[in-house]
């Protein structure tokens, strides 16, 4: 042995026994994992030709920006706030939230990556955890097979047969004329009379009987069904909604988020659920058949596929929350953007009178889900409404594997972005529908004829989300919203605006709706 080897021998014989060290050897196997990590990452970068996107930053760990954002949802401007935040930044960015990576981006391709080209990419994340205490298990909180069988259970109610029912829809418009006229043409709120109409409709969808909230001594009228908690359902679910969406925000904290008020509202709402539950298990198939021709029932047709009643209250219930407040929010941005626009109203007015009629000549036998669907301008005026309130402005998913996005990497925006496994991407479809690259430089402005000109515009325009998880109910939602725009029209032919404030001031909770009510004077 050489003497430069006997040497190093007798060095590394020397240093062997504090390598055995655990103030050595911990150290030593952080910087290890650390650097055999950084070579990974490195690796996957370059085999996807990824490049850094803009980092967003506001303060210490992002807090102010928290604060401002706390400030603004008060105020009625959060979702314009981080509008603003994307027009100064870029359609990708990323921030350090308290040390949380998280991404953001309103780029159509990678909107399109996250919902449906790299859709195994993706998962709900934990909101399972956040929404289960109301919702349990559903096709609005599952991932992976758990939201697959709740698809294919669901699917075969929202066939093109089943939303074509439109009839059963008069009853309740008739009641809401009541209110209406009540006013006898002063300032009304009718969000809060929308909400009251799409929680009746929803819940004689649902459950073959309307918890009927726009049955009341003002209208001269009483509820044809009445038992204990029907009265507190509707409030009980916008409680414990409003829930859900604070623990949502709270994200890995929504544990904290569970005080009494929530826990009552859950229960109320289930009590009120189970009620119709045991009412429809009571009832055997010949019975449900004979109840089904007589009308569609989603009640009645998921028992015939399952009579477990946990199942069908979760179901029942992620389909309540999908489709209550998301129709009443769009009936009322649409309302209030008629208002201020006489020259709209007036060409609406036109195409509903000369396809069905109006006031005591209305042709209700001719409305339908196909001669409505016919109406182009109405479609123009309920598209550029969902263009600009979409009713879920800001959506997010979680990585389930180490990924990338399609843009928004490189100086110019145009590499693939490297999104870790565990990342947040947070999508904001409210700024995406606003982009002046797709709709021009008047995107900001309720224009319906815009819609006469786009043919193609893909993924920049997702008011139903898109990919495997678009909405069930779209058609069914479109449907109601033209049918009640519709008769309104007939109905009440004078619309004014009695709001000056705009923008409108907007609530951003799950859903979207006007956080000053939508004033308007009808007659």
């Amino acid at each position: 042995m050489s003497a430069a080897s006997e040497q190093l021998k007798q060095h590394l014989d020397g240093v062997a026994p504090y390598l055995t060290q655990w103030y050595v050897l911990v150290p030593l196997a952080f910087l290890i994992i650390f650097i055999a990590h950084k070579i990974k990452v490195y690796n996957f970068k370059k085999k996807y030709g990824c490049e850094d996107c803009t980092r967003y930053t506001q303060g210490l760990f992002m807090i102010p920006a928290l604060i401002d954002l706390l400030k603004y949802k008060k105020q009625g401007s959060m979702i314009d706030y981080i509008y603003e935040i994307f027009i100064s930044t870029g359609n990708t960015f990323y921030i350090k939230l308290v040390g949380v990576y998280v991404q953001f981006t309103v780029d159509p391709e990678n909107i399109k990556a996250v919902l449906a080209t790299q859709f195994n990419d993706f998962a709900l994340g934990s909101r399972h955890a956040h929404f289960a205490p109301l919702l349990g298990d559903g096709i609005f909180t599952l991932d992976f097979e758990g939201w697959k069988n709740s698809r294919a259970m669901l699917r075969p109610q929202f066939s093109r047969e089943q939303v074509a029912h439109v009839k059963s829809l008069e009853p309740h418009i008739q009641r809401l004329a009541k209110h209406i006229r009540n006013s006898k043409g002063d300032t009304i709120d009718m969000q809060v009379l929308f909400h009251k109409l799409t929680m009746d409709t929803a819940t004689e969808f649902l459950f073959g009987e309307s918890v009927s909230t726009l049955s009341d001594a003002s209208i001269g009228e009483e509820p044809p069904v009445n038992f204990e908690g029907r009265l507190d359902f509707a409030d009980a679910f916008t409680i414990a909604q409003s829930y859900l969406s604070t623990r949502a925000y709270s994200q890995f904290l929504y544990f904290l988020i569970n005080g009494p008020e929530f826990r009552k509202a859950n229960a109320r709402v289930h009590k009120t659920t189970q009620y119709y539950i045991r009412e429809a298990l009571k009832t055997d198939p010949e019975d449900l058949e004979k109840k089904s021709a007589g009308g569609y029932t989603f009640l009645y047709e998921l028992v015939k596929q399952t009579r477990d009643p946990k199942i069908l209250q979760d179901q029942a219930l992620n389909i309540l929350l999908a489709g209550r407040d998301t129709t009443a929010g769009l009936l009322s941005f649409t309302l209030l953007e008629l208002s201020r626009n006489k020259r709209i109203f007036e060409k609406l007015k036109k195409e509903i009178y000369e396809n069905f009629g109006s006031g005591e000549d209305s042709r209700l036998e001719e409305i339908s889900f196909e001669t409505l669907k016919k109406c182009e301008y109405l479609k123009f005026v309920i598209n550029e409404a969902l263009r600009l309130y979409p009713s879920v402005p800001v959506n997010f998913r979680v990585a389930t594997r180490d990924t990338t996005l399609p843009r928004g990497g490189g100086a110019d925006g145009t590499k693939p972005v490297y999104i870790p496994k565990g990342t947040t991407v947070a999508y904001s479809v409210y700024t995406t529908h606003r982009l002046k690259e797709y709709y021009g430089e008047d995107a900001l402005e309720f224009k319906p004829e815009r819609w006469a000109d786009i043919k193609r515009i893909g993924w920049a325009y997702v008011p139903f989300n898109g990919g495997p998880r678009i909405c069930l109910g779209q058609q069914f939602a479109l449907t109601e919203a033209s049918y009640v725009i519709t008769r309104l029209i007939q109905l009440f032919p004078n619309l004014e605006c009695r709001d000056t404030d705009y923008p409108p001031k907007k609530n951003v909770q799950l859903t979207m709706c006007l956080q000053n009510g939508c004033q308007v004077s009808m007659s």
